[in-house]
């Protein structure tokens, strides 16, 4: 493989990983109502788990509320269940035809566990860019030991990996300070 494809490769990776952490923020709660503390549950519901994004549209016309609204009224029990059972600390209220949460004032515990578990999620992330790096340095070397690359070039490589490495924990570093930061507030 050559150098290129290397750095391609590991810079695709790295860019997944804080996307993937991107979308494990959205998911934490602050003190506003944000459709992304539920959209992404799952719903146990014709016989197999579906996001409830793929059921229902939901939004938040209210600074401190998210209306669920299904697309076949059947599965509002589902979907009210599943609320439940992600044990998010919300309160789902339906009255047939649309479901309402009222999205409660955080205390300072809450607040704490909130940052603690963002900064799990950035240590999660952070190992992933790690890891890709290191699949990155073993895949340059394998290509010095192959004689496809000079020892030079797999040093060349090397640091660009370690650049890239810098580049997106940062990232993550700069999410994972602005989510704490709006948690907080």
């Amino acid at each position: 493989m050559p150098a290129d494809d290397i750095l391609l490769d590991a810079e695709e990776r790295m860019e997944k990983a804080v996307e993937v952490f991107r979308h494990a923020l959205t998911g934490i709660r602050t003190g506003r109502a944000n459709p992304g503390l539920v959209d992404t549950l799952k719903v146990e519901v014709y016989g197999s788990f579906t996001p409830i994004k793929a059921l229902a549209s939901v939004g938040a016309p209210e600074p401190n509320q998210i209306v669920v609204r299904p697309f076949d009224p059947g599965t509002i029990k589902d979907i009210e269940k599943a609320i439940h059972a992600a044990d998010l600390g919300l309160n789902p209220q339906s009255d047939g035809r649309l479901i309402r949460i009222t999205i409660p004032a955080l205390s300072t515990d809450v607040r704490k566990k909130m940052t603690a578990r963002i900064k799990e999620l950035a240590e999660e992330a952070r190992v992933a860019i790690r890891n890709v790096r290191r699949d990155a340095n073993k895949a340059a070397d394998g290509e010095k030991t192959d004689g496809s690359m000079t020892e030079d070039d797999v040093e060349s490589v090397k640091e660009d990996v370690q650049e890239l490495t810098k580049k997106f924990e940062s990232q993550v570093s700069d999410l994972a300070k602005a989510k704490e930061v709006e948690v907080m507030e």
